[in-house]
């Protein structure tokens, strides 16, 4: 069977990837043949004797720029002219990878069928001042941001893409039901988590959990997965899939804060 999702990564820094990748869940991953990654160096395109890939500003300013040539013929060399799948630039211009946007990336992989190519991604990192515009304007389909800072390249952005859409692919987890239950996969902070041993320095796991009791378990579970996203991003619970028992539990919150 052909796997789910295929990445193909052009980068001037190549070996960042491969100790990320070679290492845990994607490690297996790709072992399984779930996910094929390829990483690609743009640098191997270009045509001077010193693999030139980046000049200085039209009109001036500090920093260089990555040349157009050597990224169209790294792209097309590998994808075709027009690229035969969207290709991502990863650049604090672009649209912010929060976990709908990841959903969104991996939901063609989810609905293959058996025999069916495999969904493919194309990531361009950028480097420098950024790439040239014309790159963007010709052969770009999609820009992604990871957040409203600055690196000083677009590989960590690639690998928190890869990693983030990766995980959602059935059997690259252990559990089938973990992504959907993390942090934001379903509009909610997760839950706090505990394990062995019972009792740490004076420190118990809340009763609940060794109840044995599994609805009062979920209870618990939704209830501290509510008070941790009314704590510390209230913002979420505005678009939140929220029942009447979740609504009820956080108007007694608010009560409870403006009773003190």
């Amino acid at each position: 069977m052909p796997p789910y999702l295929r990445f193909d990564v052009f980068t001037l820094l190549p070996d960042v990837f491969e100790p990320y990748l070679q290492a845990s869940i994607l490690q297996r991953a790709r072992q399984r043949g779930l996910v094929e990654i390829s990483i690609h160096n743009i640098r191997d395109w270009a045509t001077d004797k010193h693999h030139v890939t980046d000049d200085e500003h039209y009109g001036g300013g500090g920093g260089m720029v990555m040349k157009p040539e050597p990224i169209f013929a790294a792209v097309e060399s590998v994808l075709g002219s027009p690229p035969s799948c969207p290709v991502i630039l990863l650049t604090p211009q672009g649209r912010v990878l929060t976990q709908a946007v990841v959903t969104e990336l991996a939901a063609p992989a989810l609905r293959r069928d058996a025999g069916d190519p495999p969904h493919h991604l194309a990531l361009l990192c950028g480097r420098y001042e950024g790439v040239d515009e014309r790159v963007r304007q010709h052969l770009v389909s999609d820009e992604i941001s990871v957040g409203d800072y600055v690196l000083t390249g677009g590989e960590l952005p690639a690998l928190v893409l890869i990693d983030a859409v990766t995980r959602l692919i059935p059997g690259v987890l252990g559990d089938p039901d973990g992504p959907w239950d993390d942090s934001h996969a379903s509009g909610l902070l997760e839950y706090p988590h505990y394990t062995r041993p019972p009792e740490f320095r004076g420190w118990r796991v809340p009763d609940v959990l060794v109840s044995g009791d599994h609805a009062r378990v979920a209870r618990w579970r939704r209830e501290q997965a509510l008070l941790r996203t009314w704590q510390r991003r209230p913002d979420l619970l505005e678009k939140a899939n929220l029942s009447d028992s979740d609504r009820k539990f956080l108007e007694q919150l608010n009560t409870g804060e403006q009773d003190s």
